[in-house]
């Protein structure tokens, strides 16, 4: 017999032995696309829900806080970006706050998948809130993993918003492409990376760190807090050959931010700075691997 408190519900398969769940107050859209299952649903507390393969991409409640952090930590930390490429990001979040800075020249969108960015423009219109049509903006519907091998253009700062390295997002975690991303960046450049819940998904935090380590000469994460991503703290892969990026004093960034004119909502300089100051566990585990 069917417990009827579970009638009407979404559950996170994410993780084996532990998730969360939503109430699907209506299910707004349903369908395997050539790529993955997406579904978009309201629910009471976060608004509309997109989830691809059973796992919760994005929600209206707590966008802006994976949004912000994973955009102007990289692009004010740089100080001079122009050209910006965003590998994934269909739902258009992250193409709103790059397009927020005036000194960006050009964004580039690589999504592997056209049916999340239509999805996106009919049930998420406040992620891109209008900025699919920035004068400014190029969609490019292509595996990420094969654009940054073959590309011919330059980029000051990369921001790869994938899902997990399951299914399609699998190779986004790999060496190889992190190499890639680095071939396509301009000197001094920036590659900011999603990188799961460090609780949960340390091995994946560490596995990135590896990979990372050789490719760029500073390698490190960034953290925040998204409710939606159960279990603590979102990890963001970092990696630059410019060191002095991630030490920028107080002063630096908040005039660079003044200077932005960004109205955030989570972002800050003080955010920002102590962004890079990880849980302790998951500090020792990265700097562990110095030994390996």
């Amino acid at each position: 017999m069917t417990d009827p408190s579970y009638a009407d519900r979404f559950f996170e398969t994410l993780y084996d032995a532990y998730g969360q769940s939503f109430s699907v107050d209506e299910l707004l859209f349903a369908a395997h696309t050539e790529h993955q299952d997406l579904k978009i649903f309201h629910n009471a507390k976060f608004g509309r829900v997109m989830t691809l393969d059973g796992v919760v991409q994005t929600t209206e409640r707590d966008e802006f806080i994976y949004h912000e952090m994973l955009t102007h930590v990289p692009i004010l930390a740089h100080g001079a970006a122009r050209d910006v490429l965003i590998i994934g990001g269909g739902d258009g979040g992250i193409l709103r706050e790059v397009c927020r800075h005036e000194g960006v020249a050009s964004v580039t969108m690589v999504e592997i998948d056209a049916a999340v960015v239509e999805m996106a423009k009919t049930y998420f219109p406040g992620h891109s809130d209008g900025a699919f049509e920035d004068p400014r903006f190029d969609l490019v519907i292509d595996d990420g993993a094969n654009f940054v091998a073959n590309t011919e253009r330059r980029f000051d700062v990369v921001i790869v918003d994938s899902t997990d390295p399951i299914g399609p997002g699998e190779v986004l975690f790999e060496h190889d492409f992190y190499a890639n991303c680095k071939r396509c960046m301009q000197p001094g450049g920036v590659l900011v990376t999603q990188n799961g819940v460090a609780f949960f998904q340390l091995e994946e935090t560490l596995n990135t760190a590896r990979r990372f380590r050789n490719v760029f000469a500073d390698r490190w994460f960034y953290c925040a807090a998204v409710p939606s991503y159960i279990g603590g703290h979102m990890m963001f892969g970092w990696g630059t050959d410019n060191a002095d990026l991630r030490k920028l004093d107080r002063a630096t960034l908040e005039a660079r931010f003044a200077a932005a004119g960004l109205d955030t909502r989570y972002y800050s300089s003080d955010i920002h700075a102590a962004a890079f100051a990880l849980p302790r566990y998951v500090a020792q585990a990265v700097a562990g691997l110095d030994s390996e």
